[in-house]
């Protein structure tokens, strides 16, 4: 491993000391950020949230932001990426325009909408969904997250039910394909939501509530790396998000695809109970020259990469934008920690989690 390091630390240096050039005063975005916000980015109003409201459902409350220029129906998908209620079935009270339901070319704009208004919501998930996330009975009860310590982690990715399932989505399924993959490149598969974006949080516009150094980051793996996003919501709403950012118009990268929920499939884990994963077969099913041993993904949540994970990393969760983003280097070291890999074969012999310590004195 050491020669591996050393070989990587030999051939990159000049991308090391680029990156650790740096200011710690632009944590907030680095400077190529900024000049992609000026130059690449829709105009700033495009990007501001007009206002944000709440959804009552179910006994939760779901915040919704609402941007210049949205339509009725770009709202319920947005509904839909939180509650899993289809746009068809949302019933939601208030939605007027002069005393009449709003139709879904309408704007947003003007159905006289407040400032955190709480709108209510009646629906209900489709039974095929709500048959797919409801835990039988005699299953153990599902465990957040936070909670599991990466040696309760059981590997299910050899489980014939499950390579079933992949095959169907294999199949099945088809990416949304942006620009052409790139014979040699290693494969980056990317979450969006607490990974590169709080999407959580109010700001005034996406770039407040962007992960510092996104797109310094995402320039420099895009030297080794095909980058794909994979995200446990809508198509819509994972292009949606992706034009906020100013990922899409970005001149010096391209992401290669773009992977959403129903790419997803739904295992009982060991530890876990019933839950929904990415797995990256799914990828390698539609892909060949992509394998295990090219591929790394980033996500918050250990539980997505159950069925592979080798090729996992967890990323700290980027959560409370307004707080974190003068702090928030998760970015800027790993795109050393993949310049230092890049140079292997076989990435899933990597043991992720200990990545920080990949380098001799960490990152």
């Amino acid at each position: 491993m050491e020669n591996n390091e050393d070989k990587s630390k030999e051939l990159n240096s000049s991308s090391v000391d680029n990156i650790e050039k740096v200011s710690s005063q632009d944590t907030k975005v680095s400077s190529l950020d900024t000049d992609v916000s000026q130059d690449k980015n829709p105009p700033e109003d495009e990007c501001k949230p007009s206002l944000s409201v709440s959804i009552k459902w179910s006994g939760g409350v779901y915040p919704i932001s609402i941007y210049d220029g949205m339509t009725v129906i770009e709202f319920k998908e947005a509904v839909y990426s939180e509650t899993k209620v289809r746009p068809d079935k949302q019933k939601i009270v208030n939605l007027k325009c002069k005393g009449k339901p709003a139709t879904d070319e309408m704007q947003m704009s003007s159905l006289g909408l407040r400032n955190n208004m709480k709108l209510m919501m009646v629906g209900s998930v489709d039974e095929v969904l709500a048959e797919a996330v409801a835990v039988p009975e005699d299953m153990p009860e599902v465990i957040n997250d936070l909670d599991i310590s990466e040696e309760n982690i059981t590997c299910v990715q050899n489980r014939q039910d499950y390579i079933e399932k992949i095959e169907k989505r294999v199949r099945e399924y088809k990416p949304k394909l942006l620009n052409p993959m790139r014979p040699g490149k290693k494969l980056l598969v990317l979450d969006i939501d607490y990974t590169l974006f709080d999407h959580r949080s109010v700001g005034q516009n996406g770039l407040e509530l962007m992960r510092p150094y996104l797109h310094h980051f995402l320039v420099s793996a895009y030297e080794d790396y095909d980058l794909a996003i994979w995200s446990a919501t809508s198509m819509k709403w994972i292009e949606e998000k992706m034009r906020l950012l100013g990922v899409t118009s970005n001149p010096n990268y391209n992401i290669c695809f773009y992977v959403d929920s129903l790419a997803m499939i739904r295992i009982d884990a060991p530890n876990y109970g019933v839950v929904e994963v990415k797995p990256l077969g799914v990828i390698w099913g539609k892909y060949s020259h992509y394998t295990s041993k090219n591929t790394i993904m980033f996500d918050d949540l250990r539980r997505n990469f159950l069925m592979n994970p080798q090729n996992g990393l967890k990323i700290k969760a980027f959560r409370n934008a307004h707080e974190n983003r003068d702090t928030d280097v998760e970015l800027l070291k790993l795109a050393v920690y993949l310049k230092d890999i890049a140079v292997l074969q076989d990435l899933s012999k990597l043991r992720h989690s200990k990545w920080e310590n990949y380098r001799k004195g960490g990152y």
